[in-house]
């Protein structure tokens, strides 16, 4: 019987074309150890295998399976820099801070690719990225980006597109232009999971699925978490659960939120297909951002309706071909083989969230849809914080990231009508 998960609706097409994706025990009895990790997507295993490769005793738990969540379910595209524009890090926080977060978002690309090289991941990488205007009045904003991102923070992998070069890179006149990133690409985010899990494991971190942490408590210099069937004691604590914490910590809690985004695959489009001739991912200006690529093997995989609360919907392949179609109406009636989900944990800023939550507990998360770059980096500055050497872990840290507006109570109805003002604009 075909594995579905319980916290993510829909079997996604990675789970179908993965291989072998190992199953791991839960745990049954108390443990001690340096560093517990809660959340093994991401963030989690990148912490433990670096951790463990370091020779730390690391102990690390999941509700439920690796990659359940959004680490294994995700579009799979890296981006480059932030989730916001450098040149809006540097509005904020000035050139110096913005380049310096800009070269550590570019440190965590090359990571992630290195990493997969060196542990033998095959992560089924493709180049390019394109990012897109659906409204003429953000063309000119695009292609400033590229001449600020050549000039003043020394990235010149980026070009602008006019309409026409838009459209022939696309294969849709839906869009007014935009940019090409060379410099970037896009993976299968679940092999990607799967293989880190094996180099955490091989290192000799102590990994269990299907245990959930029922409490954390830090006190008399300890770090407890409690499961359903032991107690595991250590120095210091990740929390990584990112969208799917729930009550666990309420920091967290009040500073990310879970959105719903959702994914549909269709059948190999075939060699004379014109969508996409060039390999590239796609991210367009919406605010409630669509975003596609294709797949090794032709397959159109296009995710972007969101939904604002935790809801699992029983209609995206509906939902998925209609906006499919809305770019390319020759795929009007395209087969779709495959339709997803899985929960982003967003923050007000759009920044992520990594922050002491109590005594020795890190939590880290919020990357607000750009995830696949940062997240496994973080693990790596996580590892690099409890060697010893905080610093570029505490450039994420002192971000600007307030809480939700609402408390626990109305925040989620505020969230659903700010993003729903934001879709309706995205129309008009």
């Amino acid at each position: 019987m075909l594995y579905q998960s319980p916290v993510s609706p829909g079997r996604s097409w990675y789970e179908d074309t993965a291989g072998s994706r190992p199953e791991y025990p839960a745990l049954d009895g108390d443990r001690q150890c340096d560093v517990v990790i809660v959340g093994g997507g991401f963030t989690g295993l990148s912490a433990a295998a670096h951790l463990a490769k370091a020779g730390s005793n690391v102990v690390l738990i999941e509700a439920h399976r690796f990659g359940d969540g959004a680490s294994g379910r995700n579009g799979g595209q890296l981006g480059t820099g932030q989730r916001a524009w450098a040149e809006e890090m540097e509005a904020e926080y000035g050139l110096s801070r913005a380049k310096a977060l800009f070269d550590l978002a570019e440190e965590a690309k090359a990571h992630l690719l290195e990493f997969a090289a060196l542990n033998r991941i095959e992560i089924d990488y493709m180049p390019g990225q394109l990012s897109v205007a659906h409204k003429q009045r953000y063309v000119d904003d695009y292609k400033a980006h590229a001449e600020i991102m050549a000039s003043r923070f020394g990235y010149p992998h980026i070009s602008f597109m006019d309409a026409k070069e838009a459209a022939e890179r696309l294969g849709s006149t839906r869009y007014f232009g935009g940019t090409r990133d060379t410099g970037t690409g896009h993976i299968h985010p679940l092999k990607l999971v799967i293989g880190t899990a094996k180099a955490a494991a091989g290192a000799g971190a102590q990994l269990f699925e299907r245990t959930p942490a029922t409490g954390i408590v830090s006190g008399g210099g300890k770090v407890r978490v409690t499961t359903p069937k032991g107690t595991i004691t250590a120095e210091k604590c990740l929390i990584g659960v990112n969208a799917y914490g729930g009550t666990l910590e309420p920091v967290s809690a009040a500073h990310i939120m879970p959105i719903g985004s959702f994914i549909g695959a269709t059948v190999p489009l075939g060699s004379a297909s014109t969508v996409l001739p060039g390999g590239e991912s796609v991210d367009d200006s919406r605010f409630v951002v669509r975003y596609f690529r294709k797949s090794k093997d032709g397959r159109l995989l296009f995710g972007g309706r969101e939904v604002y609360a935790v809801n699992d919907p029983k209609d995206i392949h509906i939902h998925i071909r209609r906006q499919i179609a809305e770019l390319y109406p020759e795929l009007k009636d395209v087969e779709i083989t495959h339709g997803w989900g899985g929960y982003v944990g967003i923050t007000v800023p759009r920044k992520p969230f990594v922050r002491e939550v109590m005594p020795n507990v890190i939590s880290v998360g919020g990357y607000s849809g750009h995830g696949v770059m940062l997240s496994n980096f973080f693990g790596k500055l996580y590892a690099e914080t409890v060697l010893g050497n905080r610093d570029r872990l505490k450039l994420i840290e002192d971000l600007k990231v307030p809480p939700f507006p609402g408390g626990r109570r109305f925040r989620a109805p505020l969230l659903f009508l700010a993003l729903s003002w934001f879709a309706l604009r995205d129309r008009i």
